[in-house]
């Protein structure tokens, strides 16, 4: 199998690049092929809509429909289409079939049958940063912000905000679990909500593993304001640490919940406590941005060090020597197919399992 590394036109200025190929390796997956979108670009954003065959890539210079039949670019968004801001930080697909898209500092588009639609606070949403979104069974549907986590009504579009409930007003990571309880990561740690109670968890708590590398502890404690918030996961060129802050969440078919933290690892709570996996086990970076289980059940998570797969025995990683395009992955998306899609900077990598 070779490695195409190919290139998206139509968000404007986008390079094309081309790159020889290598041999795939004798492991469960390999990079296929890789989509550059530019080497200043970044892809913070996957969402897979299988009916209508399309990848949505929401990058920090627009929005790209990919349709899955031949990896084609359908669509690009920007400003002038529509979006709020081109800095499309996340996306979530609702049981209707809208699309909503959380910009960075442009509140909230939503997008269905070519018709547009934002919110801004003046609409009641909690803040102009969204970074995550997420449906319950029961219909609401759910928007993180780095101000709190609204509840929207689907039918009216009414917005209740909750802020002062939570442990921490930064919200990055959402997850439903089988019982309609809402896992909320914070920069803070994480908070649940079962539709009348909040419980709160820290590292205290057991959430994040120790700094058993000794890394600096990142200066940015959640607590700072939009004048100084610092999102920068280095240090003077190393590595921090700051196990409180939360990237992402996953909550599993076994109501297991999966955190993915700054420095301490991805947390797993299962019967009334935190386990914690680093990269001594197994895991490619101990900062986890993005989680997601495939069909198979397997977990992949994206880290600052690449991309791994764990099977609950198993570990696999790929990364930048393997053929992604960089080594920190923000997101990741499964398509109908089986292959995994990991978003970096420059562009997406295809990973498809080897013959």
């Amino acid at each position: 199998m070779l490695q195409r590394v190919c290139g998206w036109r139509g968000l404007g200025g986008l390079a094309l690049m081309l790159g020889a190929g290598v041999q795939a390796q004798a492991a469960p997956y390999t990079v296929v092929e890789s989509f550059n979108v530019g080497d200043d670009v970044y892809v913070r954003s996957l969402a897979v809509e299988a009916d209508a065959e399309t990848l949505w890539v929401g990058t920090s210079s627009g929005l790209l429909e990919i349709g899955l039949e031949g990896y084609e670019v359908r669509n690009t968004f920007t400003r002038a289409d529509g979006l709020a801001n081109e800095y499309i930080f996340a996306i979530g697909i609702d049981s209707r079939g809208y699309k909503w898209f959380g910009t960075n500092a442009g509140g909230v588009s939503r997008y269905r049958d070519g018709e547009w639609q934002t919110f801004f606070p003046m609409h009641g949403l909690a803040d102009y940063w969204v970074y995550v979104f997420d449906e319950q069974p029961n219909g609401d549907f759910w928007i993180g912000t780095w101000e709190g986590a609204n509840r929207v009504d689907l039918d009216t579009l009414t917005f209740h905000t909750y802020l002062d409930e939570l442990i921490n007003e930064w919200v990055y990571g959402l997850a439903i679990d089988s019982e309609e309880r809402v896992w909320f990561g914070t920069e803070g740690g994480v908070s649940m909500f079962d539709g009348e109670t909040w419980e709160h968890w820290t590292h205290d708590d057991g959430l994040g593993s120790d700094n058993h590398r000794r890394l600096s502890v990142s200066p940015n404690t959640g607590l700072g304001t939009r004048d100084r918030h610092d999102l920068t996961v280095l240090e003077g060129g190393e590595e921090t640490f700051n196990p409180n802050y939360i990237f992402a969440m996953h909550a599993d078919p076994e109501d297991r919940i999966w955190a993915g933290t700054w420095g301490g690892g991805v947390s797993v709570y299962e019967n009334g406590a935190w386990y914690n996996y680093t990269s001594a086990d197994g895991l490619a970076g101990d900062l986890v941005y993005s989680i997601l289980q495939a069909e198979d059940g397997a977990y992949w998570f994206g880290t600052n060090r690449g991309v791994s797969r764990f099977d609950g025995e198993t570990w696999q990683t790929l990364d930048t020597g393997d053929g992604l395009l960089a080594s920190h992955v923000y997101a990741l998306a499964q398509t109908p197919d089986g292959d995994i899609w990991a978003a970096s900077r420059r562009g997406v990598t295809r990973l498809g399992q080897a013959e």
